[in-house]
């Protein structure tokens, strides 16, 4: 019976994101500094995987890592930003149901690439730090090639099977979304189908896809602190720390804020502060990355002063060569 009554109900095709409604005098000032935000991200992200391309110095296997990531970083923003300044921008919070769930899959799946990148870099250090005399034989070209490969296939698979699932169900109304993207949990609780199969895998693969690497960039830390404090010299102990630090920042602050959104219980002030922390991780994160990377980085500065008096050369060149015709 109770089957019956949903099938008799009328499919909805649109969701209403209510983003930041609640606060209609923020409305104007949100536009701007979203847009700057989304600006600054990208342009900081692609400037690293310039870098990473471009100087041979940065051809190593925590660069190759940082550029996929900073690569990743971009479209990441993109899956979200674009369609909040839209909405921002125009106040129409509709989305039909369709981009709803091709905008989690690319949110998702994102996600899940990125975890899985980050305890590739965590191996990566592990490495560096506790088996320095091994790390150029086991840390090859293959490996990392393997790595990343496996990080992006297994993020884009394993949210495709949820998302094929997410877009056979049938919403039936409310339509509006308390957030200002589609996550998983909000349109699953707007389906009047059965979703305890759905429910079931999501929780499966999210634990393979986020707590697996999650427990693996632990335990890889866990060596190399125990690594680091054995070391005698308090000069190389700082030395050893400092290459590890920036990628742990980028750890603590991505796992820290989704630990909060999922995992912790649902009261009401964390209900209330759970949007706020996605801004965080799915917004700020990918802004602050660049900058953890470049300003802490040496050889990152290093590389970028490169770059700029190539470039300085290259303008000084096509002048000259313009003035002599």
């Amino acid at each position: 019976m109770a089957d019956t009554g949903w099938r008799n109900k009328t499919s909805i095709t649109e969701f209403v994101l209510l983003g930041f409604g609640k606060v209609p005098e923020l409305q104007i000032l949100l536009f701007p500094l979203f847009l700057m935000i989304y600006m600054v991200t990208v342009a900081g992200n692609m400037l690293i995987v310039v870098l990473v391309v471009a100087d041979q110095h940065l051809h190593t296997p925590m660069y190759f890592f940082l550029g996929n990531l900073s690569g990743l970083e971009t479209c990441y923003s993109s899956a979200i930003l674009p369609r909040m300044l839209a909405s921002l921008l125009t106040g129409d919070r509709t989305i039909s149901v369709s981009t709803c769930i091709a905008q989690f899959y690319f949110f998702a799946s994102l996600a899940a690439t990125e975890c899985s990148l980050l305890s590739a870099m965590s191996y990566d250090r592990y490495l560096a730090v506790c088996k320095p005399l091994h790390y150029a034989a086991l840390m090859n070209g293959r490996l990392c090639l393997q790595l990343a490969a496996g990080s992006w296939l297994s993020g884009c698979l394993a949210t495709l099977i949820i998302s094929s699932l997410m877009s056979q169900l049938t919403f039936c109304g409310p339509s509006e979304i308390d957030h200002f993207f589609c996550d998983f949990t909000p349109v699953i609780k707007l389906s009047c189908s059965d979703t305890n199969l759905i429910l079931v895998l999501d929780l499966l693969l999210a634990s393979l896809c986020t707590l697996f690497p999650f427990l693996l960039t632990l335990l890889s830390y866990i060596y190399i602190i125990i690594t680091i404090l054995r070391i005698p010299s308090t000069g190389c102990r700082q030395k050893a720390f400092s290459t590890c630090s920036s990628h742990l920042i980028v750890v603590t602050m991505f796992y820290g804020t989704i630990i909060i959104v999922y995992m912790l219980p649902k009261s009401d002030t964390l209900r209330d502060l759970n949007k706020m922390f996605s801004v965080f991780y799915s917004v700020l994160t990918p802004l602050i990355n660049p900058l953890i990377y470049s300003l802490r980085n040496k050889e990152v500065k290093e590389a970028l002063s490169r770059l700029i008096h190539k470039c300085v050369a290259f303008s000084r060149t096509q002048a000259s060569l313009a003035s002599t015709f």
